[in-house]
């Protein structure tokens, strides 16, 4: 990782570089993307199998897109009892920490005459993606469980889950406990862009769903975002990516494990360092280096740091949390002194950790904050997946005929002033039909 000055010319262009990197979307991928979703559309499971063949188990039939409920049952004698006791932690937590989200449905009746609410009702089905990671080797059980658990609290009436199937055609059974731990009510095993459109559109074996959620490829991204309108999607996520702010405080060889942490993901994530102290630049730059070799992942974190990270010494850490305002990280940790005497200062990220014993990856996994984050400085705008995510909001509004006389004469104006004359005739109409003695507007 190479160190810079803040504010310096190469500073700048070193943030440019990350802040301006964008999911890599060629034109190609987009309209192979459009075909595989029109494919969908018109071949149902045919298109499903076919892709599934092509790219993932070359042996899956449309009988095997729906994983049984008895193999669902049989994943539990094949995971360890340390895995159901993590499981058991993150699935408490998680639901813990959602069920405070919850919206209720209101009503007011302040102004005489009217009844004004709002109805909070869940959406009556949701799909999940999980990715398989590849062919299998790296079961994103923590996915399942940040889509479904909100899903589940919210009220979904129907939530199923889609992932790739290994080269076998099978489903790793650590998702599977965890898909059925956390309340999902059918599992099929297909990925990518296909199972995207399926979900969208529906087929002979999956039906259709309002909201999509989870994390996935740029095919997956993609597929995302061309059926956004169509359903209901959480965010467009672009690459993973961790700030650390760090003073004198802070232990060298912890910022550079978190560093590595995000970069470990993808050769698109970023990996940035922002601290007060040249020693302490110096000295997580070398715990970086010692620690890299130990990875399974090194090529990965190798090259994301090469391309996106960066150690940039700044004048103060008032400095460093207004450049971390302007980035918008999607995970922000603070390892510093007193965290809390600065956390209020934040305004743009998607999940802040506190302190030199809170490394990311405890939100990844059992905190209970969701991890599904938005990416890509979105952080300004958006934030992590919810419960609200698989809800509408109903407006409820009623007037009674002294009401509506009170306050027609600013709704006519109104509407007269727009040019739309048929929505002042339908207040006036109601205006006339009451008795003659009833003023006017």
């Amino acid at each position: 990782m190479k160190i810079f000055s803040f504010p310096s010319a190469a500073a700048e262009k070193r943030l440019a570089a990350i802040v301006n990197r964008e999911l890599a979307v060629r034109k190609k991928d987009l309209q192979a993307v459009g075909r595989i979703i029109d494919a969908v559309r018109r071949r149902g499971d045919s298109a499903l199998v076919e892709y599934s063949r092509r790219f993932d188990a070359p042996d899956l039939t449309a009988a095997e897109i729906e994983v049984s409920p008895e193999e669902i049952a049989a994943a539990r004698s094949q995971v360890d009892q340390g895995f159901m006791r993590a499981l058991d932690r993150a699935e408490r937590q998680i639901t813990d920490f959602h069920r405070q989200q919850v919206d209720q449905s209101w009503i007011r009746t302040q102004r005489p005459g009217t009844v004004l609410g709002q109805m909070v009702n869940p959406v009556d089905a949701a799909g999940i993606y999980v990715p398989g990671g590849k062919q299998g080797k790296t079961p994103l059980v923590s996915s399942v469980l940040m889509g479904a658990i909100p899903a589940r609290i919210a009220g979904v009436r129907r939530l199923v889950m889609v992932t790739p199937p290994t080269r076998d055609g099978k489903v790793d059974p650590h998702l599977l406990v965890a898909a059925r731990k956390a309340g999902v009510d059918a599992v099929y095993r297909v990925g990518s862009a296909w199972a995207i459109a399926a979900l969208a559109y529906g087929t002979e074996t999956i039906p259709a769903v309002e909201v999509i959620v989870g994390p996935g490829n740029v095919y997956v991204t993609l597929a995302k975002k061309l059926v956004a309108g169509t359903v209901g999607i959480d965010m467009i996520a672009g690459p993973s990516e961790i700030l650390v702010i760090a003073d004198r405080s802070a232990r060298p060889a912890f910022a550079a494990a978190d560093l590595l942490s995000q970069a470990e993901h993808d050769p698109l994530a970023s990996a940035v360092l922002l601290t007060d102290s040249a020693e302490i630049a110096t000295a997580v730059v070398a715990a970086v280096k010692d620690q890299l070799p130990r990875l399974a992942r090194r090529e990965i974190a190798e090259a994301s740091l090469a391309r996106y990270g960066a150690v940039l010494i700044v004048p103060d850490i008032a400095a460093a949390v207004a450049l971390a305002n302007r980035i918008a990280p999607e995970h922000l940790e603070l390892q510093l002194e007193a965290p809390f005497d600065w956390v209020g200062r934040i305004r743009n990220a998607g999940a802040v950790f506190l302190g030199h014993f809170t490394p990311e990856p405890v939100g990844d996994y059992v905190a209970g904050p969701n991890h599904v984050l938005p990416t890509a400085g979105t952080a300004r705008f958006s934030s992590a997946l919810c419960v609200d995510h698989f809800t509408k909001k109903t407006s409820l509004i009623h007037y009674l005929p002294a009401a509506l006389q009170d306050e027609a004469r600013d709704i006519i104006r109104l509407a007269e002033t727009e040019g739309l004359g048929a929505h002042a005739n339908a207040v006036r109409v109601r205006l006339e039909s009451q008795p003659a003695d009833t003023p006017s507007p």
